[in-house]
């Protein structure tokens, strides 16, 4: 058969891929294994394959398809999220290209934009995801606005609402003016600004003045207040009292509150309850009035006429200046500032009072605390548990509504205009039937009620997914759901812990009693070699679609996970993935190596026969080692284990210690041996590398398509015979040490040399003569005049040079570098004795040059000792 003399990953990868999907080896149904199930953290909908994809879907495939391997019936669910916020945005931005704003729109028309958006772009991931090899099962795929996810949706929110857990009420939220929506906390970044602090004088109708420090001279418009400390003596004698806000000449009471730091700025504060969460509460405290000066972009709004509709941050530099001319700014001062920022669309976060709808979290939040102290779901690596119960143990109420179309509508229907004139229902007929209870007005209909047009936060949804991907809120006794559900484990990245994986988890608990999976894998983030978070606004990141056309899939992946460690950042590197298609290719090599030896019907020799128990015991300790690898979900470690298994053990030593002379036939029993270990090392090596490892695999034999790698079991280790490993172990340190001793005295390896030492219990004769060319090697205690002494751990060995050297050349080269030594000696311990060096010197400086003289001092003992033995 007619091998290629290199590995062509374009040849092999589609045609494989199509393979396992036609012969549906990545669908799975219940039946009497045990499951092994994986659901993928869905990606936008609108999203492309980005790095940080490439590391979490690549782990997850290699999970998948060991289990697979191991005799799991394993299901890979994947999937896409409706992703409110970021889609809608992408969406009003290709209507503002056609000239359409959002605002002349009704609902259904957005909508309809909204659909034909996704159906354009969405998915187009989960096809990239196809290249990089991933086994999900495709017939399972589902998206967070599927009816029947929708329908989950909306039944627990009622669910919900109706055991009291879900409230709606009148608070201070973050407001996304881009977006245009409320957000959560956990979606606010902070990042440290520099900006400026105002002082602004205020006048107080006694004729005093009191001066306010500000970063946001803009929000003066909606002062309702001056405050300071009860106990601040500079102001103790003005509490009560009236202020004018200056060029507003509104006047606004003076009041005292303990919330004041008296150290901070001047003392006094400017309360503005619309626009800082703490003034609210002060606010609130002391009855005072709200006046919210900003519309849903941001900009002034119709309470301050001169300057209705412009920036907020444009309005900061006018107001400033007006203040300045009317003579009421007294200094501006440099100022760094923590700046809220969403995480969603990078605006700055402006506090706004919003009547939200919340769920309540301390409850339902303990089972998922308790889990994860007892180990019940566990989280890999363990250093995030400290994290993990932070968060729990100080969770706030869960603000779920949103301020966008594009989503899953809340079921919450008006009947009135007060806050409380709402029924919660699963449909509009059940709202009609809810309203004419609570109201006892029977002649209440359909066209009485207005839908809240609000949509849910989208993790609402994103938290049931292990759930309602098999419909298990729908028909929780479904043959799915009770087969798949719990899942096993979740691969995903730290920075969606709490967004996502510990509200799983609270599902999990409080719908079902059950923990949604076992275990929690958390990757880190994909960086450069600069330590930089991967993005394209900095342009470090490569496009994985090119990635994978340049190296292969395989060669991908092993670049991914060799620089991968659980739960810490990858510094990821070309190179690595250069690194993959180069083992891909030595692979490849040895596998061309063993299929065009000629066998003949011969004896095993004694070397080979000690070759093949060697790595049957390397294999079985191999397998052992990556399984416990596994077990503590360090992935790249056993990819590490493999990686030298095959390269060094199988590829170098293994493959040389059995390779017949050049021209000679091989036992085919030996080839047949060779390969059944190949064989093994593609099972192993499959959930890695899937393209190249099947490839092989039928290249090696005509197969059935049942006998495909995919679905062929992994094998289990042997018992392992340590000492047998031990005597291989040594003996490839004396083949190397005699190589390197050949390389240093410039012997070709086609001379024969001859080896001398005390015993041979430690190392195996005939691989050390096969594979260091050796004629003989003589286990005497008698070693010839003048043979070269090599020490290897304890014990010693002599090799005689006679013959194999210019003994008068090697001994002039050795007087040449000792004479050199003897110089660079002499100028270190110049050094050394010159006293005031010693004395003067750091003490690191010193025991360097030390060190030089210790170690030049042995080097020239060394070449003594060679002299003398060529004498």
């Amino acid at each position: 058969m007619e091998i290629a003399s290199k590995y062509n990953p374009k040849l092999t990868e589609e045609k494989w891929y199509n393979f396992w999907q036609e012969k549906g080896f990545f669908h799975s149904q219940p039946d009497e294994r045990p499951a092994y199930t994986i659901v993928i953290p869905p990606p936008n909908v609108t999203g492309v394959l980005h790095m940080g994809h490439m590391l979490n879907n690549t782990i997850q495939d290699i999970l998948i398809r060991r289990a697979r391997m191991q005799g799991y019936n394993a299901c890979w669910v994947p999937g896409t999220d409706h992703a409110s916020i970021a889609t809608e945005a992408k969406v009003v931005n290709r209507l503002k290209e056609k000239g359409i704003d959002k605002k002349n729109l009704t609902r259904e028309e957005f909508l309809d934009y909204a659909w034909d958006w996704t159906h354009e772009h969405g998915g187009k991931i989960l096809e990239q995801l196809k290249k990089l090899g991933a086994s999900c099962d495709w017939d399972r795929t589902k998206f967070t606005l599927d009816e029947d996810l929708s329908a989950s949706v909306t039944q627990i929110f009622v669910d919900l609402f109706n055991k009291g857990k879900i409230y709606r009420g009148f608070r201070m939220v973050n407001w996304d003016p881009v977006a245009k929506t409320n957000i959560s906390d956990e979606e606010v970044n902070y990042i440290n600004q520099k900006g400026k602090l105002y002082y602004v004088n205020y006048q107080l109708t006694n004729g005093e003045k009191i001066q306010v420090a500000t970063t946001r001279p803009e929000t003066i418009f909606g002062d309702t207040a001056i405050c300071v400390n009860p106990e601040d003596e500079r102001y103790k004698h003005l509490i009560g009292s009236m202020v004018t806000i200056p060029i507003v000449n509104r006047e606004i009471p003076l009041i005292a509150d303990e919330y004041v730091d008296m150290e901070f700025g001047t003392g006094a504060l400017k309360i503005t309850p619309a626009h800082d969460l703490n003034d609210y509460e002060i606010g609130l405290r002391h009855g005072l009035e709200i006046l919210d000066i900003f519309d849903d972009e941001g900009k002034i709004n119709h309470l301050v006429p001169e300057y209705e509709g412009i920036d907020r941050f444009e309005v900061r530099q006018l107001f400033s200046k007006a203040l300045e001319n009317f003579g009421a700014l007294a200094k501006v001062e440099d100022y760094d500032n923590n700046v809220g920022t969403s995480e969603r669309t990078g605006a700055v976060i402006e506090p706004k009072l919003s009547v939200q709808w919340f769920l309540k979290m301390k409850e339902i939040a303990q089972p998922a605390l308790d889990a994860v102290k007892s180990m019940d779901v566990e989280l890999f690596p363990d250093k995030f548990k400290n994290t993990w119960n932070h968060w729990l143990e100080n969770v706030h109420d869960w603000n779920i509504s949103r301020q966008l179309w594009w989503g899953h509508r809340i079921p919450a229907y008006f009947y009135g205009e007060g806050i409380h004139d709402f029924v919660v229902a699963e449909n509009i007929e059940k709202a009609v039937e809810l309203a004419r209870k609570k109201t006892l007005n029977q002649n209440l209909n359909a066209e009485d009620l207005k839908q809240d047009p609000d949509v849910l936060d989208t993790w609402f949804s994103s938290w049931l997914w292990p759930m309602s991907v098999f419909n298990g809120v729908l028909e929780p006794e479904n043959k799915d759901f009770n087969y798949y559900y719990p899942t096993q484990d979740l691969v995903t990245g730290p920075d969606i812990m709490f967004f996502w994986v510990a509200r799983m988890v609270m599902a999990g608990y409080e719908f079902f009693d059950k923990k949604p999976f076992s275990h929690v894998y958390f990757t880190g983030i994909v960086r450069d070699k600069q330590r930089r978070k991967m993005s394209k606004s900095l342009g470090n990141s490569p496009d994985p679609i090119d990635l994978m056309k340049k190296y292969g899939a395989d060669g991908v992946r092993v670049g991914l996970m060799l620089s991968s460690s659980a739960g810490n950042d990858l510094l990821f590197d070309e190179d690595l993935c250069l690194q993959g298609r180069n083992f891909a290719n030595k692979i490849w090599n040895a596998f061309r190596l063993i299929n065009g030896w000629e066998t003949a019907n011969q004896e095993v020799n004694k070397v080979t026969q000690f070759a093949n128990d060697w790595f049957d015991s390397k294999l079985s300790s191999a397998i052992k080692e990556m399984n416990s690898h596994f077990l503590k979900f360090r992935i790249s470690d056993a990819l590490m284990v493999l990686y030298k298994l095959i390269w060094d053990d199988y590829c170098s030593w293994y493959l040389e210690a059995i390779k017949p002379e050049y021209g000679q036939s091989i036992a085919k029993e030996t080839q047949e041996k060779s390969i059944e270990f190949l064989e093994s090392l593609l099972k192993l090596l499959h959930p890695f590398m899937p393209f190249l490892s099947e490839e092989i695999w039928q290249l090696i034999k005509e197969r059935k398509d049942e006998e495909a790698l995919i679905i062929t079991q992994q094998p289990k280790a042997k018992e392992v015979d340590t000492n047998r490993l031990e005597v291989f172990e040594y003996s490839t340190k004396i083949i190397s040490a005699l190589r390197n001793l050949r390389n240093e005295k410039n012997i070709p390896l086609k001379e024969k040399i001859s080896l001398y030492t005390e015993n041979d219990y430690l190392f195996n004769l005939g691989l050390v003569e096969k594979l260091a060319n050796c004629e003989e090697i003589f286990v005497t205690k008698d070693a010839p005049e003048g043979a070269l002494s090599l020490r290897i751990e304890t014990q010693e060995f002599f090799v005689p040079l006679g013959g194999l050297i210019d003994i008068d050349s090697e001994k002039q080269k050795l007087q040449e570098e000792k004479e050199y030594l003897q110089g660079f000696l002499k100028s270190v311990e110049k050094k050394l004795n010159n006293q005031n060096f010693v004395a003067n010197a750091p003490e690191n400086v010193v025991n360097t040059e030390r060190k030089k003289q210790a170690d030049t001092l042995e080097k020239i003992k060394l070449i003594d000792e060679q002299l003398d033995q060529l004498n």
